[in-house]
């Protein structure tokens, strides 16, 4: 029986502090919203018109070879995405993969990061890493801790928007967990009935550092005034587009490397307009499948969402607990997912 991205429970629950987490099912969102099978019929996003950088790009016959490698073959056209700028040098992507734990400090309920001691996490995190070196010896891998410095909440709070954010604080002791293992640090935001505009200037003074990165989560993103969990959000090509202005701004103001900026996803009307998304030689953008389920279903939703709407590049997140409802009752391996078209070059560990 088909269900409705609605019924069912889509998120992980509320903490005593009224703390979410993202992690709709692959059931409801390969299902949703309509048709999953309308082709797209232009495969390459849209890339704005820049003015001329002076500084170094990366290595462009080395990156062509591996965006081509990433395709697998895909014999659609629309991997590898065309016409899209070459990054700066000091890119993460795709010369090495990301592989990253998700969270809170705050909650043992949204993801590894918050679920375990720093020292714990690192030894489970880095036997992700070796895994996924046993399984692509040729791509290096760079750790991450993913941290959800912008949390919906159940209740409205003090300025009525439903969002409890993370102070620097904490802030700083994610910096000082991601630094035991020269990890990166990305800053994830659920701005629930607030904007992205009012929040990113929240956590600049982070994003200006070398090391930290940026992702938004378009299901709490409350756009019609819906309270977080009650439905799933969206964003327009134009929020990420700010987003990534926003980020390629600080990247040529403080010398930085590019940025990278994932965007969860897993239905089509959580990203509007795919095709105006507009790429940048600071700013390297993951369009990732954020879905739960068994194996099959997690490939249905990349498939739908991820794969026929190319952006730039991709990434899939396994659930521990919540992929391991659904028969065969596993996580999918590294060897699985490397198969996909395209290959995710960013992995999530929830």
């Amino acid at each position: 029986m088909i269900k409705s991205h609605l019924t069912g429970s889509f998120f992980l629950g509320l903490t005593a502090l009224g703390l979410m987490s993202s992690c709709g099912s692959a059931e409801q969102k390969a299902t949703a919203n309509g048709n999953t099978n309308a082709k797209v019929t232009n495969a390459a996003a849209i890339t704005e018109a820049e003015p001329e950088v002076e500084r170094t790009p990366v290595d462009t016959a080395k990156y062509d070879e591996l965006i081509t490698k990433l395709a697998n073959g895909d014999t659609t056209g629309k991997w590898p995405v065309k016409n899209q700028p070459y990054p700066l040098a000091g890119a993460i992507l795709p010369f090495k993969r990301i592989v990253v734990y998700y969270g809170n400090l705050h909650s043992k309920r949204m993801g590894a990061l918050g679920e375990y001691p720093p020292k714990e996490m690192w030894s489970r995190l880095n036997a992700e890493v070796k895994r996924w070196e046993k399984a692509d010896p040729a791509t290096p891998v760079q750790p991450g801790v993913h941290y959800i410095a912008a949390v919906a909440s159940g209740t409205p709070g003090k300025d009525g928007k439903y969002i409890n954010r993370m102070g620097n604080n904490q802030i700083d002791s994610v910096m000082k967990i991601a630094k035991m293992h020269d990890a990166i640090v990305f800053l994830d935001l659920q701005v629930a009935l607030s904007n992205i505009k009012d929040e990113l200037p929240r956590i600049e003074k982070y994003l200006a550092l070398p090391n930290v990165h940026l992702g938004i989560d378009p299901e709490f993103s409350m756009k019609d005034g819906s309270r977080p969990g009650s439905r799933i959000g969206t964003y327009d090509a134009a929020d990420i587009n700010y987003c990534s202005t926003y980020l390629a701004d600080l990247v040529k103001k403080h010398d930085l490397p590019p940025k990278v900026f994932t965007i969860h996803r897993f239905t089509r009307k959580m990203v509007t307009n795919y095709k105006n998304i507009k790429l940048r030689p600071e700013v390297q953008l993951v369009m990732h499948m954020d879905g739960w389920g068994g194996p099959e279903l997690k490939k249905g939703t990349y498939r739908h969402f991820i794969e026929s709407e190319p952006v730039q590049f991709t990434g899939f997140k396994l659930f521990y607990k919540n992929d391991l409802k659904q028969a065969p009752n596993r996580l999918m391996t590294p060897e699985e997912l490397l198969k996909l078209k395209p290959a995710p070059i960013y992995i999530q560990y929830q």
